[in-house]
């Protein structure tokens, strides 16, 4: 069992926050998703027809995200939510990058839904969880560099397990150990907002879509939320 936990600092400082945390076991990811590659399809068909496009950093969602950067410390511009980093990649590529199903699925939802995503191979985690303030001591890993070691700066958001940073500047990069790929089997997602009052449906229309594409495919899942109100979980 692994805990999820938010500090009563980033509680304090963000008090509108919601997190959802999709669970996965059993997950089979060497076999064809084909719902999730119909979304895909859809979402980029859509694009190419102008009849949608990813939210941008005008829209409120990824706006909430650029003012949490500045306050904690990072130019959102150079270093970028993921939601807002790979909504721009689809709309000028016209194309989602296709990495495994399990990836692709969170991938779809977030650009979908304008909500950062991310994933934690629950079995590379050590320990339990916890959505802290570094204290610049940290280390990190980024997601395709295992060769690499970064030090958050003190008072960047983080996501932490007992032996290092999982995500970078809150959601900006995942970290190369605890990475999803086809061989995870037990797999946490997480999707957030910040404005919960008015997002909150969204979070869990979200959480209700990734379950769905994530539910052929495994023994189980379930969803659990995390917040200021309700600031621990385990999954």
């Amino acid at each position: 069992m692994t805990t999820f936990r938010i500090s009563p600092a980033v509680a304090d400082s963000f008090p509108d926050t919601l997190i959802a945390v999709v669970t996965a076991t059993g997950l089979r990811g060497h076999e064809p998703w084909p719902a999730t590659s119909a979304v895909l399809d859809q979402l980029e068909r859509q694009l190419a027809d102008g009849a949608w496009q990813p939210a941008d950093e005008s829209d409120p969602r990824i706006e909430a995200w650029h003012t949490a950067y500045r306050s904690f410390g990072t130019n959102p511009r150079r270093v970028r939510p993921s939601v807002d980093a790979l909504g721009r990649r689809l709309a000028k590529k016209g194309t989602l990058p296709r990495i495994n199903p399990a990836v692709d699925s969170y991938n779809a939802v977030s650009v979908r839904h304008g909500l950062p995503a991310g994933a934690f191979d629950l079995d590379r985690v050590a320990g339990d969880v916890h959505i802290r303030h570094a204290d610049g001591t940290e280390t990190f890993t980024p997601l395709g560099e295992p060769g690499t070691t970064e030090h958050p700066s003190a008072g960047e958001i983080v996501y932490t397990d007992a032996t290092d940073v999982l995500t970078r500047h809150w959601n900006h990069r995942d970290a190369h150990r605890t990475r999803v790929t086809e061989d995870s089997t037990r797999v946490a997602f997480v999707l957030e907002t910040l404005r919960a009052s008015r997002d909150g449906h969204l979070v869990n229309a979200a959480a209700g879509q990734l379950q769905d594409l994530l539910a052929p495919h495994s023994d189980q899942t379930q969803v659990h939320y995390l917040g200021p109100e309700a600031p621990e979980t385990t999954v």
